[in-house]
């Protein structure tokens, strides 16, 4: 069995990094304006705050990057009944003035402080355990049928299940469609016959369909409180579809990020401009931030570079031969992509606003850490890349498969 042993620098996937740490510059910037207009004395210590996760995160995603797939293989449960355990936490220690706020318990507060979100480092976890139920099956089925399908999507759902619960007593739904996301990602890319995608995903579209229209007549509202779900849901529903109706109450967070967005223009006013009001601008919406002092070209330039980092992770995928680290990679691009594509949306007025972070850019450190965690996995790939024998045969290393590279 033939190992290249290779130095560090030839190890490091550069282009995946760069624009990374472009991210946390941007994001640092961003915060900075959005702060001192809304939060003044409150600049420093934000600063400093964003800019010590922003380093712990760096120095946890290099260390992440050394692990071996052995050893992480073996961590994983350990991580995601970790995970479950940070997830009850919330439940129990919370501050009733944020709970107001949000209508969720899904951070960790106490004596009046706020600590942690841990859903965010839950959705780390998740995505290692994901991963290796995945490839543990795989390596005993090597052929497989619709049964074989439907017993990994029920094994899938099982280690998926404890999180819905403990999401739906925290009532935190922009989180769980976090977690949907990456299911759908892993059970997608695990080749999952067409015949159980194809169905499942129309019924998800016709149920998506159903409770939106339901949300717009007043008996329909009434059944969706009875089977569960949140006045201030159904009112988020209403925020987007109508942003301007009630501008001065309810829908005053989605009328002027809208608003901020769109005074922008072509090139925005330049740095340290903020002329609207905008709430929680420096987290959920701070979007608004880079769109009002940028304008469309700095906001497409944002945007094209998460398309660049999520090019660089679809290759770091495409080219290892682990099989492990696959199902790990496709699980942070899922959750990567849909964070960015629902917060940017949410601003602009395309999607509902969930309260979900713009990553590596909203204030933060359990988002900020969580995913700097998710890139020092992917740039594990590269850096542990193992080779294949001569004569092609998989090897395998703590019941990790591997296929040949593709390059």
């Amino acid at each position: 069995m033939k190992k290249n042993k290779r130095s560090l620098d030839s190890r490091l996937d550069y282009p995946l990094i760069l624009p990374v740490l472009l991210l946390l510059l941007i994001g640092l910037g961003s915060i900075y304006i959005a702060v001192s207009h809304d939060y003044p004395i409150q600049v420093s210590r934000v600063m400093i705050l964003q800019s010590i996760w922003a380093i712990l995160g760096i120095i946890i995603a290099f260390i992440v990057m050394h692990f071996n797939s052995k050893y992480l293989w073996k961590l994983t449960p350990i991580f995601y009944v970790l995970g479950i355990i940070l997830m009850i936490l919330p439940l129990v220690f919370y501050d009733n003035q944020l709970v107001a706020a949000t209508g969720a318990k899904n951070w960790v507060s106490y004596n009046g402080k706020t600590y942690f979100q841990p859903s965010e480092l839950m959705k780390i976890s998740y995505i290692l355990m994901m991963a290796k139920i995945v490839t543990s099956y795989q390596s005993v089925q090597k052929a497989t049928d619709l049964v074989d399908d439907f017993k990994l999507i029920f094994r899938l759902f099982l280690v998926t299940l404890p999180i819905i619960v403990l999401l739906k007593l925290q009532n935190d739904f922009g989180t769980l469609l976090v977690f949907m996301a990456i299911f759908a990602g892993v059970v997608f890319v695990s080749g999952v016959s067409w015949k159980i995608i194809v169905p499942t995903a129309l019924t998800i579209l016709i149920v998506g369909g159903g409770i939106l229209f339901l949300t717009t007549v007043d008996w329909g509202r009434n059944f969706l409180m009875s089977i569960g779900i949140e006045k201030y849901q159904i009112q988020r529903i209403d925020a987007w579809f109508h942003p301007f109706e009630n501008a001065q109450n309810v829908t005053f967070q989605q009328a002027q990020g809208q608003i901020s967005v769109g005074i922008g223009g072509l090139t925005g006013y330049g740095f340290d401009v903020a002329t609207l009001p905008v709430p929680v601008r420096e987290s959920d919406m701070i979007f608004t931030v880079i769109a009002e002092n940028f304008g469309f070209i700095g906001s497409t330039c944002l945007i094209l570079i998460y398309f660049f980092l999520i090019y660089r992770m679809i290759m770091a995928t495409y080219n290892s031969n682990n099989q492990f680290y696959i199902y790990i990679s496709t699980g942070i691009i899922m959750m990567i992509l849909f964070h960015v594509f629902e917060n940017i949306g949410a601003t602009i007025g395309v999607l509902p606003l969930t309260g979900i972070p713009l990553p590596f850019i909203s204030q933060g450190g359990s988002s900020l850490i969580g995913n700097l965690i998710g890139v020092g996995l992917v740039l594990s790939m590269k850096y542990n890349q193992l080779e294949v024998d001569d004569d092609g045969i998989p090897n395998e290393n703590g019941k990790v498969i591997y296929r040949r590279s593709s390059k």
